[in-house]
Parts: C-alpha cells; sequence; structure tokens
C-alpha cells in the first residue's frame, strides 16, 4: 500500500513497516508544507493497525535533514518563522509520543532541526561516511528549539550535550555512535537492508507489548523512580490478557516460536 500524501512526504506500509520519506529538494530543508504534510504522515502511521514499526528516512542522497532554510527564515517575519517551529515541535512530539517504534535511518548530514527529528525517533541507525550531525544553531545566536536540548542531553548525558550544543559543533557518524547518539552504524552498501531487516522483525513481535515498552521508557523519563515504576506495573499488567500474552507463555511451554500478532484475548 502506498498512500502519497504529497510530493515532497511519502508513506508506506508494507510487511508490517511503515516508511516516511522526506523528499524535498535539495537538503530536506523545513518548510510550514514539509512539517505539516510529516504530521499527516506521522497521523497516518498511528492510524494504520498493521504497522508497529515506522521508519523515517530522506530519499535524497547524502542528507537526512538540515533543518531551517536560514535565507529563508532570515527573510521571513518573525510571525512566520514561530509558525514554523510550533508546526515543527508539534510533529517531533508526536514522534516521541506516538505508540509506533519509530526508527531514523540517517543517510548523512543531519543538522539543526533535522537531527531534532531524529532525536525525536526511538532508535537511530546510521550509514557510515563522510558527514556530520550537530546542532549548530547557537552559531546563529539562537538555541534548539525543538526539543534538541532536551532529547539530546537524555541520550548522551547533560554535560556532554551542553558542550555539543553551547558550541555548535557537529560529529561524524562514528564519534556519534561512541557516545549514545545512534545505536548502529552500517556501511552504505548494507545500512538498507540491514535497517529494513531490523524492522521487520520487530514488526513481527508482540505489538502490545512493544507499545508498552516505549510508553513504559518515555513516560518514565520525567517522573521519580516510585511515579515511572507505577507507570511500568499498570502497562504490565495489562499485558497478562492479550492474545500475544497468551500466546507467548502457550508457546514456551510448547516448545515452539510464538506466533504473535492478535488481538486481546476474549
Amino acid at each position: 500500500m502506498t498512500d502519497t500524501l504529497s510530493p515532497v512526504v511519502r508513506f508506506e506500509a508494507a510487511d508490517g513497516v511503515g516508511t516516511i520519506t522526506l523528499d524535498r529538494p535539495r537538503v530536506n530543508a523545513y518548510e510550514i508544507g514539509l512539517m505539516t504534510q510529516l504530521r499527516e504522515a506521522v497521523a497516518a502511521a498511528d492510524a494504520d493497525a498493521t504497522v508497529p514499526v515506522v521508519v523515517l528516512r530522506s530519499a535524497l542522497p547524502s542528507v537526512f535533514s538540515v533543518g531551517a532554510d536560514i535565507k529563508v527564515w532570515a527573510a521571513n517575519e518573525v510571525a512566520d518563522n514561530q509558525r514554523l517551529v510550533d508546526a515543527a515541535r508539534a510533529t517531533a512530539n508526536a514522534i516521541a509520543g506516538s505508540r509506533k517504534v519509530f526508527v531514523a535511518a540517517v543517510n548523512g548530514h543531519t543538522l539543526g532541526g533535522g537531527l531534532e527529528l531524529a532525536l525525536a525517533a526511538d532508535l537511530r541507525f546510521a550509514v557510515a561516511g563522510d558527514y556530520r550531525l550537530g546542532l549548530p544553531e547557537v552559531k546563529l545566536g539562537l538555541m534548539p528549539g525543538n526539543g534538541g536540548t532536551q532529547r539530546l542531553a537524555r541520550l548522551v548525558g547533560s554535560s556532554r550535550a551542553l558542550a555539543l550544543i553551547a558550541t555548535g559543533d557537529a560529529i561524524g557518524p562514528e564519534e556519534a555512535l561512541s557516545i549514545g547518539l545512534g545505536e548502529r552504524v552500517f556501511p552504505p552498501d548494507t545500512v538498507t537492508g540491514e535497517v529494513a531487516s531490523f524492522a521487520r522483525a520487530l514488526a513481527r513481535g508482540p505489538a502490545e507489548a512493544i507499545a508498552a515498552i516505549k510508553t513504559a521508557v518515555r513516560e518514565g523519563e520525567g517522573l521519580t523512580l516510585e511515579a515511572a515504576l507505577a507507570v511500568e506495573a499498570a502497562l504490565s499488567d495489562g499485558l497478562y490478557g492479550t492474545a500475544d500474552g497468551i500466546e507467548g507463555f502457550r508457546a514456551y511451554v510448547e516448545k515452539r516460536p510464538p506466533r504473535f500478532g492478535g488481538a486481546d484475548a476474549d
């Protein structure tokens, strides 16, 4: 199935995996149309019950997204830029708040708001290569405003995040991997297959359990340990009566691979 939401954002679903593709030449720069359409693509993925996993990727060679077009930004009225920022925030928050697992497939330069999109995803897989990832807003007298300061700090630690954001320095994919900004770096000739293979394998798992795991991890980040454990307990207890929960125990007892994919048990 393919739903073409616009010439620059496409949503596709196949084999239990949704794919959202950014395709706005030359660098997937932010503009209000792209952000609005990306938000629609996220909503389409959320509404598709066959898709527990979503890959966010770029169709452009050597670039994921570089965020705002600085020349356009400089020419805009402040109110126009604020509308773009608001749309970008809504989109990133929709990705982070989705019950689907989002995987950002980083294929090249990922800067500013582009990195903030990748940070909103749950996992980041990258291609090896000579390109940069960073939040350079301070070099324009600004700061990240679409989750960059908070999501980067939660991934790599507050001190390292502060150093990267306050200097605006960008790093390569191998260094990003080493500090916890990504999960894996793959060679260019295997990255597409590796990301697809991972996404399909995850999609074959127990969708309700995986969604609950994401919710527990995400919601627990801002809570006290006691409150976070209560969230975990409620979500965990809700899985025992699901078809996948019953199937998992049954398969273990019968010494066979589980066949996940069911709805709640009666």
